[in-house]
């Protein structure tokens, strides 16, 4: 357990605690995040950042006539340290008659690369919303500073995000979330707290290497302010002008969804062709990327590489051409462009094994594929014999050739699963588990889940770049060929 942190004692008000205070009203009357007669939900943990919140705003109470609400969730993550958490909000309050609302939640992850932190999280946001609604407050504020905005930005900056990452966290959110201290630095609300004699918990869990962010903190922050000292308030600011533009972009691409997309009933949205290819890059992306978001059941952006593949298929502009993703089927249809649900839709695009979700693309032919694990590019489409064997292609790592009248439709493509098993060539007609294909290959446990193959109802096809199914193959009276080319997306960037 780690015991809560002292001060001094209380002294009398100093300038820099009216500085604090004065720099939280500039905050929300400059950002409009609340206004006298409001309700507020107030989050606190028990930690310096949320404590100097709710104190500051105790004291606009009276005068702005705030009626505040104050949530403690409490994980239990921390054993008796997340007690004692619990224990000093609950003392702070009291002795301030505040109401306090304290939530034991129950947390759950969302996949397996999902830490308890994103799920704590999720939980706590969650949970106020709903309380909010329930007790009738305009708005939930959280206790981030400026120091929560630098480690933001810049964990964003090194996952290579564009515009709206670097534009970390805004002052006010859509669901009413609000951030009253985001413009001012921890230095600033710890020296608050020490003036007021306040003491204030500390979470041990802040402290573990293992958080991407906590090394960021504990790490790369204090390097960068030893070359730039003022780098805290520089990366706020930047922030803020990003987020200005970011959000002038936004309206830019909300005009164009207005005047360039066409809707019909079925959820096909089209787009005229010549006037998307004139269209700034930044634009088209943009455009790309709110298109691609409607079909997200949770309306989350898609990544940069699948936006650019859909694209590059848009600017060249061939009829006919098709880009099956996750989730929505792209295709090029004389001068515009057709953005629909996946033919797999809600049934194939997801399906379980275990405890994981394993991804399935439908693969319309003639057709165009992205398997994001691999960032391939797979192309299929359907060609006789005789083109085939006047432009000399023969199987390779990257080609592969099928008696288009030996399978059926609809093809996919899918991550291996369990009890899988194919009839490799050159195994005259003997059948393989595929988990002991890849032994055989010395493929190791944590990549095969990457490696995509292709599925014709009657079975697998082709183990992707790696072998094909016997029973497929090309033979001498063979008249119809499925050709199947795979290629490395990164290398065909423009």
């Amino acid at each position: 357990m780690v015991a809560e942190r002292t001060t001094m004692g209380p002294s009398p008000r100093s300038a820099v605690q009216s500085a604090l205070l004065t720099h939280l009203i500039r905050t929300v009357r400059q950002q409009q995040l609340f206004v006298p007669g409001h309700h507020l939900l107030v989050a606190v943990s028990g930690g310096p950042d949320s404590l100097a919140l709710l104190s500051l705003l105790h004291r606009l109470a009276r005068s702005w006539r705030l009626t505040l609400t104050v949530v403690h969730c409490n994980y239990g993550l921390r054993g008796e340290e997340s007690d004692g958490d619990q224990s000093f909000v609950d003392t702070f309050c009291r002795e301030r008659e505040l109401p306090l609302v304290i939530h034991r939640p129950m947390l759950v992850k969302r996949g397996r690369r999902a830490s308890l932190q994103a799920a704590a999280r999720d939980a706590r946001y969650a949970f106020m919303k709903r309380l909010a609604h329930e007790v009738g407050a305009d708005r939930i504020a959280v206790g981030h500073t400026a120091n929560d905005q630098a480690e933001t930005v810049l964990m964003w900056l090194l996952r290579g995000a564009g515009m709206t990452g670097l534009a970390g966290m805004p002052y006010a959110r859509e669901d009413r979330i609000i951030r009253p201290l985001l413009a001012a630095t921890r230095e600033e609300v710890v020296a608050y707290l020490n003036g007021e004699g306040l003491p204030y918990r500390s979470d041990s869990s802040n402290e573990k290497p293992i958080y991407w962010r906590n090394r960021i903190r504990k790490e790369l922050l204090p390097v960068i302010t030893q070359l730039a000292p003022a780098a805290i308030r520089m990366l706020q600011r930047q922030a803020d002008i990003f987020r200005e533009d970011e959000q002038y972009l936004e309206h830019m691409t909300n005009t164009l969804v207005r005047t360039l997309v066409r809707h019909d009933s079925r959820g096909v949205q089209r787009v005229d062709l010549q006037a998307f290819i004139k269209l700034p890059v930044a634009l088209q992306r943009r455009l790309v990327r709110a298109i691609l978001r409607t079909y997200d059941e949770e309306g989350r952006a898609s990544r940069f590489r699948i936006v650019e593949s859909v694209r590059r298929i848009l600017l060249k502009g061939r009829s006919g051409a098709q880009l099956s993703l996750n989730q929505v089927l792209v295709v090029v249809d004389q001068g515009s462009v057709r953005f629909s649900r996946s033919a797999g839709g809600n049934d194939l695009n997801q399906i379980n094994s275990g405890q994981e979700k394993r991804e399935v693309l439908a693969v319309p032919v003639p057709s165009t594929v992205l398997w994001a694990r691999t960032d391939q590019q797979i192309h299929v489409q359907v060609t006789t014999r005789h083109a085939v064997d006047e432009l000399g292609r023969s199987p390779s790592q990257g080609l592969a050739l099928f008696d288009a009248d030996r399978f059926s439709e609809p093809l996919i493509v899918r991550a291996w699963q369990a009890g899988d098993r194919f009839f490799p060539h050159g195994m005259k007609g003997k059948s393989k588990k595929l988990q002991d294909f890849f032994t055989d290959r010395k493929v190791v446990r944590h990549e095969r889940g990457k490696i995509p193959l292709l599925v014709a109802p009657e079975g697998i096809l082709w183990v992707i770049g790696m072998r094909q199914d016997e029973r497929f193959v090309v033979r001498s009276r063979t008249m119809r060929c499925l050709v199947v080319s795979v290629s490395n997306w990164a290398s065909e960037k423009e």
